[in-house]
């Protein structure tokens, strides 16, 4: 073995391996006349030795050799180190080109080698290894900027939903509770972890709309008027209206738009029924129902979760999606999901309640 004396260590480092020693120092001449560093090993296993700690971007073998073969050694490169391999053989009848690369190799040159040839085709492989560094380094950088505008998004949902529920107190922690059980509605039901992820945003932000509602009437301990009511049916529209001017990733303004929508067309603001409205909005507006009965509210306590999970099942394939309730319902009576506070006294549950 006869390392170089490296010029600069910032120049590619080429290992050379074969077990003639005239094309040892041939090659290594030519290489590093060509602008690069050069190590030489006799033998496959010469150069394993050398791999872990030297920074070779580059290994040009030959096949033939006593031990290891240059292709045995070729996928043991590719398996546990990052250098490209060229390899070069005389027994061009044995070997196909497609054959050699499918081992992990980059290129593959016949003998009598031509040192112009090699040198060549060391600066091409160099080059596309170069291409690839670059495009991984832009990978890594476009990587850090989605998960910087993902946190950035994901605190300005925040943001919102806290100032909804600044706004109606009463209802504190119910957007994140709610979002927590449509998620877990979603991965029961078999939605994609991107549609997951949208319907996280829009069932934290679901109740935005109520910020255009008076606070008296968003926090009136007593049945709602005809009036109140159809005021308060409007923050679907509201929060349809706001979130459609921004430009999110998911259709996270239609979901909150469609979310008190029913199956059977008696919901709102549209009447959307079965398959017009979407799915992402049919489990927010189960998880809604659920976690609204199951909770405190102005109007009355907490009913519980049995009530909850009664209202839903009652409802099943009328009002709500049935595959979402079953999963719903799998969820919470199998012990997999519950809220922290589920006690309430028993109280009728009226439609107005149901529909808030």
């Amino acid at each position: 073995m006869k390392p170089a004396i490296p010029e600069d260590a910032s120049t590619p480092l080429v290992l050379v391996v074969d077990d003639d020693d005239d094309i040892r120092d041939i090659l290594a001449y030519g290489i590093e006349a060509s602008g690069c560093r050069c190590l030489t090993a006799d033998s496959a296993e010469s150069a394993l030795r050398i791999l872990p700690s030297e920074p070779v971007e580059v290994v040009i073998s030959d096949v033939q050799m006593t031990g290891m073969s240059g292709l045995d050694l070729c996928r043991r490169i590719k398996d546990h180190f990052d250098a490209d391999v060229i390899i070069i053989t005389g027994l061009v009848n044995n070997f196909a080109y497609e054959e050699i690369l499918a081992q992990g190799a980059s290129d593959f040159i016949e003998k009598p080698i031509r040192l112009a040839e090699i040198v060549a085709r060391l600066k091409r492989v160099l080059h596309e290894r170069e291409t690839r560094g670059q495009l991984r380094q832009t990978a890594r950088e476009l990587r850090r900027n989605v998960d910087r505008f993902q946190k950035a998004m994901e605190g300005s949902v925040q943001a919102i939903a806290l100032a909804v529920e600044m706004r109606d107190p009463y209802t504190s922690g119910h957007q994140n509770r709610v979002a927590e059980l449509a998620c877990a509605i979603a991965r029961k039901v078999g939605l994609s972890k991107d549609r997951i992820y949208g319907l996280q945003m829009a069932s934290v932000i679901h109740d935005l709309g109520k910020l255009t509602i008076p606070g008296e009437i968003l926090c009136k301990p007593g049945r709602l008027s005809g009036p109140e009511y159809a005021m308060i049916q409007t923050h679907v529209q509201s929060g349809y209206d706001i979130l459609k001017k921004i430009d999110f990733p998911w259709p996270l303004a239609e979901i909150v738009l469609q979310h008190h929508e029913r199956m059977d067309g008696s919901g709102y603001p549209k009447g959307l029924a079965g398959e017009a409205i979407m799915m992402e909005a049919r489990i927010l507006s189960v998880s809604d129902v659920f976690e609204t009965i199951g909770s405190h509210r102005p109007y009355r306590p907490s009913l519980g979760l049995k009530k909850a999970m009664g209202e839903l099942t009652v409802n099943s394939g009328t009002l709500y999606d049935a595959d979402v309730v079953a999963a719903c319902q799998e969820l919470v009576e199998g012990g997999h999901f519950q809220f922290k506070s589920t006690k309430g006294a028993s109280v009728f549950v009226t439609t107005q309640m149901q529909s808030l």
